[in-house]
């Protein structure tokens, strides 16, 4: 007897997501709760586990399909969890379970059922998007024999196969003659979202930003000073986002409607600080939220941040860890970025950028010296927050920077 699989509840507002990856194929043992498909919501990734025992059956839908919650995607046949006789029946299995839509890939017989693009995570696909590399021709360390990322990245080195034999889509011909190629993605599930919330923000709010620099001489010195004491006791590396969160927590206190949101014809004043820190994920930015921000320690915040940056990487994160958030702060610093005009998140009504560090000539007592100076850029919602507002905003947040005592003493 067959049970189905379902497409769980994903989360408030969440009614579809695509599918990303089949972590089992047809005939493979199951256990109870044992991950079979990995589901990309507009957030995150999420695994959708088996509701019993048994054999893997038929995938109902395929790699990037789209599905709805309660939507049947799979069955579980019933059968041991893991005989021991299984391999060699297995190749049976599976060569039965091959439907007309089954791609060469799949059925090629060198080439584990994990390897097949189709089947790779999206962490992997764009691994080996970026290096170019045939994951036809390296052997997968990760479960069942699947790719991982580092697979892809130790493979990159080595000398390109041949050609694959899918021809491409669009003028196979001509791309051979002149060089020239093209290639296709669809777009993941996350990276529509950011599209779509991006182009919703820009028709929606009055969009404005205004800018300031800030001389990191103090945070700088701070941080030399006490970075093995810090890493020694807390376990976790002194870094500049502690320091910018607290201060904005400072700022935002002072101002008021930069911490704000519109609600149809109703402002929300929030009296707690929740703050949303861009970080980098396979599949493009993701905004996990630092809840209560201003209760928090230093440390306490890098910790956090600390830890969502690693499950980012990985994939993990959850999706009530990106839900609200009161303000957005994001570091395009790290990447090299000098200046930029960040886009709000709604229904947020303000977002801080922040920039690379660089020294440069300033003026301080009369004299000419060199400083290690950064950008800080706001952008706001003009119908929630007025332009001297902004300002005044950026200006308290560069003063507990410029003078870090400001956030111990709360000033």
């Amino acid at each position: 007897m067959a049970t189905e699989v379902t497409v769980p509840v994903l989360g408030e507002s969440i009614t579809e997501a695509t599918l990303g990856e089949w972590l089992k194929q047809p005939g493979d043992a199951v256990a109870i709760d044992e991950p079979i498909a990995s589901l990309e919501t507009d957030k995150v990734s999420v695994e959708v586990p088996s509701p019993v025992a048994g054999v893997m059956g038929q995938h109902a839908v395929q790699v990037g399909d789209t599905v709805l919650v309660g939507a049947m995607i799979a069955t579980i046949d019933a059968g041991d969890a893991a005989p021991a006789s299984a391999p060699a029946p297995q190749p049976a299995v599976l060569a039965s379970a091959a439907a007309p839509a089954a791609t060469a890939a799949q059925q090629a017989p060198a080439a584990p059922s994990g390897d097949t693009p189709a089947a790779l995570s999206p962490s992997v696909r764009r691994a080996v998007l970026e290096h170019g590399v045939d994951p036809a021709t390296v052997k997968g360390t990760g479960k069942d024999g699947r790719l991982t990322k580092d697979d892809v990245l130790a493979a990159k080195s080595t000398p390109a196969a041949p050609a694959p034999s899918e021809p491409l889509p669009v003028a196979p011909s001509v791309a051979a003659a002149t060089g020239r190629k093209e290639e296709r993605v669809r777009m993941t599930r996350l990276r529509q979202t950011i599209a779509k919330r991006l182009k919703e923000a820009q028709n929606t709010a009055a969009l404005l930003t205004t800018f300031n620099d800030v001389d990191m001489t103090a945070v700088i010195e701070a941080r030399a000073k006490y970075k093995d004491l810090f890493e020694k006791k807390h376990g976790v590396r002194l870094g500049f986002m502690g320091f910018f969160v607290k201060a904005a927590c400072l700022a935002l206190k002072d101002i008021p409607s930069v911490n704000a949101s519109i609600e149809g014809d109703e402002i929300v004043y929030h009296d707690y600080a929740d703050i949303s820190v861009a970080v980098s994920s396979p599949g493009g930015l993701v905004v996990p939220v630092v809840r209560d921000a201003d209760q928090m320690s230093v440390a306490q915040v890098e910790k956090t941040i600390g830890d969502f940056g690693k499950r980012a990487k990985d994939g993990s994160l959850k999706m009530e860890e990106m839900k609200g958030g009161t303000f957005t702060i994001s570091n395009g610093g790290v990447f090299g970025s000098l200046m930029s005009t960040p886009i709000i998140n709604p229904p947020q009504a303000a977002v801080l950028g922040l920039h690379r560090i660089e020294d440069r000539p300033v003026v301080r007592d009369g004299q000419i010296v060199i400083r290690p100076m950064m950008y800080l850029a706001l952008s706001y919602d003009h119908r929630l927050i007025d332009g001297r507002e902004a300002v005044t905003f950026l200006v308290a947040l560069k003063n507990a920077i410029e003078d870090p005592t400001r956030i111990l003493i709360d000033l």
